[in-house]
């Protein structure tokens, strides 16, 4: 009988932590975006390459969680961009107050880009407010092609859908098409781009699509009454 107050309570606290982060991130341009998929999906590997691909000079940081270990965060480190790991020693997501703490560590730098590994689940995260610009979805070719119609949550929140590991298409009875489709049922005007972190296939549009919504950040901050 108390489990939907004490659940709205929780939700409304960590909406009001999100609200200042985001608010403080928008003061510096920092665009925000919060990556959520299944274990396994490839979200860290696509990460380690989109690090590859920034342009020099690019100030770009990453906040990766998991439930253990700091195996992602060491891995994201090599390319080196600022990295730290979230361990949530059980919780299935990140929240705005882990996000925040470890905001603090970096004083609120003034990054292009801060890019959030969420824990690997395509449910819990969904709720889950970080001051984020965008979600993005990560879903693999290794997965079945109805995970949109499954976890209609997260498409119906995500604003780009990653669909990862295309190099494995030849190997797994995997139909992109179906895949795509799926996700515009749940929602028509999401964006989706093909890719292979293996292969670098499909980065070059995810790399135009990272710079385009970055300019739309900064305008809408131009615009925004704290800049006039």
């Amino acid at each position: 009988m108390i489990q939907v107050p004490i659940e709205r309570k929780v939700l409304s606290e960590n909406d009001r932590v999100a609200a200042v982060i985001r608010s403080r991130l928008e003061a510096i341009g920092t665009l925000t975006l919060n990556f959520i998929g299944s274990p396994g999906a490839g979200k860290t590997a696509f990460l380690e390459r989109t690090l590859q691909m920034l342009p020099p000079g690019t100030k770009a940081a990453v906040l990766t969680g998991d439930i253990q270990t700091e195996n992602d965060a060491i891995r994201l480190a090599r390319h080196g961009f600022p990295v730290q790991q979230i361990t949530t020693g059980g919780a299935c997501h990140l929240d705005a107050r882990m996000v925040d703490s470890h905001l603090w560590e970096w004083r609120f730098e003034e990054f292009d880009y801060l890019f959030i590994e969420n824990v690997g689940n395509l449910v819990c995260p969904t709720s889950y407010d970080l001051g984020e610009d965008g979600k993005i979805v990560v879903l693999s070719v290794a997965e079945g092609e109805d995970k949109p119609m499954k976890y209609p949550g997260i498409f119906r929140k995500a604003e780009l859908m990653i669909l990862n590991k295309v190099d494995l298409l030849p190997y797994v009875p995997f139909q992109p098409v179906l895949a795509c489709e799926y996700a515009r049922n749940i929602k028509p005007e999401i964006d989706i781009i093909e890719t292979s972190s293996l292969t670098g296939a499909g980065f070059g549009d995810w790399m135009a699509w990272l710079d385009r919504r970055r300019i739309t950040k900064h305008n809408l901050c131009l615009n925004s009454p704290a800049f006039a």
